[in-house]
């Protein structure tokens, strides 16, 4: 008797510290398991194809998914579809739910549902209604659709009730501008939304929110609420590529073209009359794994020096303005002193590909330096550190010590960027650098889940800074590349592959190293143009257009531009008597008006007004937002109560060239996976000293 209960005990002790040890599991398994976290039991099949358990039958198989986009470009506006063909090869009514990306300024207008021959167009609703009437339609046994924006560049669309072995095809149609710099037009499709890291503490997982709920790897946590939403699951690169994609642009530049060119995908051109073209991917076994950039060049003597284009709508006038700004003289291009802060990703995401770029690009830059310059270096992954205490003077002998630094660079860990970013800023504020342009360069693949905590410090502490970024890898996160450079003043530079580093950066240097046009105002009759966009108005860097859009009753004649150039004064008239009329323009300053309502939520506690004038912007021009949805419903019910209806959450590929052993090496959250682990280990030595102890009595 006297070894029983010490027996009974140690067995007690034992338990208790497995159950402590085992709470750090859901972080663990992230790191260990082929497949990341999934809400529902699933098992692993050859051939890409998810395949969930369901009660004791044979996994039922996963709706597949095939992609067809036809881009319609026309001057500086493209026009999108994007047909999503979702094909379900199992004998069980089943829904899918697909997480993806779209350009980050993106118009989404439309959504249509197509059943055969029948086709049912979406309504704009609230995006909690809209999500309502999906989920009716849904136990009803109708055929549904419903497409949500998670991010302005991550969307989800659900398909519900797909018959067995048929297909429900989505068309979603979007609008947007197309980009101009130094001499090229550009535009990019995003194919693939790339693990995002996911910093904080976990929510309460037992009380979710309905409207933050969803399928993905990563817990909801108190840093990124919807992190469930953003994290679609990941299919193992062992397995066959998932999703393939097919691309068709019918391109109308309005000029003629020197060049053609796609420096992410191999295309196919036909010309198919005076200055228009079609092109295509030219390999038709594509799949969504990297984005797709088109490049177009006009020939030298039609470089745009101004486009105006208006659109009527209700009684307004809609303007859109897109001008060249001076080129620099060889006085302007004097050498100004700078301060220059270098910030480079090294985290798991970056491994491969993604990082040599990073470290071409970054130590290209440093060869750009002047003596009269001073730097530092900041690498970051779950933690962060600095190369010097504080910036330094440009020497030679600093420069290779810098480069030395960046050759043994190597990616791992998490995407802790917010220590970083503070880091970055708070670099000079204790130094007299007044004579100084204070310049940071930011590279890194931006794959956070926390944007909107990292904007509201660059709207809080960047003061006279420019920031720069730098995306890097095939699939990086846009959006929030593009508006961290819009709230500090500077611009982004994409690099999907290592044979642009070259030529984007050195783009990027003409940018760094000559003044900006800055202090930009628009005027017109003597007074400032109300409902201008963006506002503020941004800087200017060399090769650069001033794009606008504003709304007025009454169309001027003409607006006067001001701004400085290297400290003097610049002003310009443009004629606003021959603006041509466009389709499109409304839904422009529309998708304007919204994105800075959005910017401004980082600043206000009280979101309710903000939320309460999207919703109205949104709704009165068909647009998908952060809190409108768009839903199609088929009255007709082609499911029975009796059937069972088998959810599915879409995977995708991994990004191209990313490292899937460093993405599941992550950790997922700042859960206290170590505290519980040492927790246990002491619990377990306890148990063997007083097994010892009593056994040995």
């Amino acid at each position: 008797m006297k070894v029983r209960r010490p027996r009974l005990l140690i067995l007690v002790c034992w338990l208790m510290s497995s159950w402590i040890s085992g709470l750090a599991l859901p972080s663990v398994a992230a790191q260990t398991t082929e497949e990341p976290i999934q809400k529902s039991v699933v098992k692993k099949a050859e051939g890409g194809v998810l395949l969930k358990a369901s009660s004791g039958k044979a996994p039922v198989p996963a709706p597949l998914l095939n992609t067809t986009v036809t881009m319609t470009i026309s001057g500086l506006i493209a026009r999108t579809t994007v047909s999503q063909e979702f094909r379900n090869p199992s004998d069980e009514w089943a829904e899918g739910v697909y997480v993806f990306p779209l350009p980050d300024q993106a118009v989404v207008d439309h959504l249509r549902m197509k059943i055969g021959e029948r086709m049912i167009e979406g309504k704009i609703q609230e995006r909690a209604q809209a999500k309502k009437t999906y989920n009716t339609a849904k136990a009803k046994g109708q055929p549904a659709s419903l497409m949500e924006q998670e991010r302005a560049n991550i969307f989800t669309t659900s398909v519900a009730n797909i018959a067995p072995h048929a297909p429900i095809t989505i068309e979603i149609e979007y609008q947007e501008v197309v980009q101009y710099d130094q001499g090229r037009f550009s535009l990019r499709f995003p194919m693939v939304v790339g693990p995002r890291y996911i910093p904080g503490q976990p929510q309460n997982i037992l009380e979710p929110s309905p409207s933050q709920h969803g399928l993905g790897w990563a817990p909801n946590t108190d840093q990124v609420p919807d992190a469930s939403r953003i994290t679609p699951l990941v299919q193992h690169p062992s397995h066959r590529p998932l999703n393939p994609i097919a691309l068709h642009i019918d391109l109308a530049p309005g000029m003629l073209l020197q060049n053609i060119e796609s420096p992410t995908h191999p295309i196919a051109i036909t010309k198919q009359g005076t200055n228009t073209y079609h092109v295509s991917l030219q390999d038709t076994a594509t799949y969504a794994d990297r984005e797709f950039e088109l490049i177009w060049a006009p020939l030298s003597h039609d470089t745009p020096q101004a486009s105006v284009f208006t659109e009527q709508r209700d009684g307004e006038t809609f303007l859109f303005l897109q001008l060249m700004p001076p080129t620099a003289t060889s006085a302007e291009q004097r050498i100004i002193p700078r301060e220059v802060i270098f910030v480079i990703d090294t985290s798991g995401s970056m491994g491969g590909s993604s990082l040599k770029q990073a470290k071409a690009a970054l130590t290209l830059a440093l060869t750009r330096l002047t003596p009269n310059d001073t730097f530092n270096l900041i690498q970051f992954n779950s933690v962060t550190h600095r190369l010097y205490p504080t910036a330094r003077l440009a020497s030679g002998s600093r420069i290779h010590e810098a480069q030395r630094y960046v050759k043994g660079l190597k990616a791992a860990g998490g995407t802790e960027m917010q220590t970083a970013l503070t880091h970055a800023l708070a670099q000079g504020a204790n130094q007299e650098a007044s004579h100084r342009l204070r310049q940071i360069v930011f590279i890194t693949d931006g794959l956070v889940g926390n944007e909107e905590a990292l904007f509201a410090i660059l709207q809080r502490d960047l003061q006279d800074r420019r920031l720069f970024t730098v995306g890097i890898g095939s699939a990086p996160n846009g959006h929030f590349m593009r508006k961290a450079a819009q709230f500090g003043k500077g611009t982004f530079t994409y690099i999907g592959t290592t044979t642009e580093v070259q030529d984007k950066m050195n783009r990027l240097f003409l940018k760094l190293e000559h003044p900006a046009l800055t202090d930009i105002t628009i005027q017109s009759g003597g007074s400032t143009v109300r409902n201008l966009l963006p506002n503020p108005l941004p800087d200017l860097y060399a090769g650069e257009p001033l794009t606008v859009a504003f709304q007025t009753t009454t169309l001027p004649d003409s607006i006067t531009i001001t701004g400085k150039q290297a400290g003097t004064h610049w002003e310009t008239t443009q004629s606003l008597v021959d603006a041509k009329p466009r389709t499109g323009i409304t839904v422009h300053w529309a998708r304007q008006k919204i994105a800075q309502l959005m910017d401004q939520r980082t600043r206000q506690k009280d979101k309710t007004l903000l939320q309460q004038s999207i919703v109205e912007l949104a709704l009165k021009h068909h647009m998908v937002s952060r809190y409108t949805s768009l839903v199609a419903v088929d009255v007709t019910p082609v499911r029975s109560d009796a059937q069972t209806l088998h959810s599915h959450a879409l995977k995708k590929n991994l990004p191209n060239g990313m490292q899937y052993e460093a993405i599941i090496g992550w950790p997922q959250t700042a859960t206290p996976a170590t505290l519980y682990l040492a927790l246990g280990s002491i619990m377990l030595c306890l148990t063997w000293l007083w097994s010892r102890q009593h056994l040995a009595g």
